[in-house]
């Protein structure tokens, strides 16, 4: 009989270079048009809020919150795609919120594919609210673009959640 848990507690810690190897490869599972490097190189300089979550000590997914007076931006979240649907980028998720909200943010913003429906229930079940679009903001295959819906979440009449 093992000691070992059936299911791992994932672990959520500050991301640093030393990861860098395993976000790339995660990235581009994850994107045809994925973040370079040196992207990730230079959040982990300006030290934006970086995060990663580890199962059984191994990275699994991380997340990327910038934020500057009372804004915030997530400009990356992504979960292995071996590890998708786990609740991994859940836990991400409201870790940046929790960040976010200990940090004094009033609106924190992302942007999102009309075509990642899993991203969009997650965001929506977490309170975020459609605000707009940005038309042709992404890649996509073929040299065709597709609009990032703008999605805010705005703590600033309710700093308890």
């Amino acid at each position: 009989m093992s000691a070992r848990p059936a299911h791992a507690v994932p672990q959520v810690r500050a991301l640093c270079p030393a990861d860098l190897d395993t976000v790339m490869a995660i990235e581009t599972r994850n994107y045809e048009f994925p973040w370079g490097r040196g992207v990730f190189s230079d959040c982990l300089i300006a030290a934006y809020y970086c995060i990663a979550v580890e199962v059984d000590g191994v990275l699994r997914g991380y997340a990327i919150l910038s934020s500057a007076a009372a804004e915030a931006h997530v400009l990356n979240l992504c979960v292995d795609p071996d590890f998708q649907r786990r609740g991994l980028g859940r836990l991400l998720l409201q870790q940046l919120l929790n960040y976010a909200r200990e940090a004094g943010v009033q609106r924190l913003f992302l942007e999102v594919r009309p075509s990642n429906t899993a991203a969009l229930t997650l965001y929506q079940q977490c309170g975020f609210e459609r605000l707009g679009a940005r038309k042709a903001y992404y890649q996509s295959p073929g040299g065709q673009r597709e609009d990032a819906w703008v999605f805010v979440r705005d703590f600033s009449d309710r700093p308890d959640q």
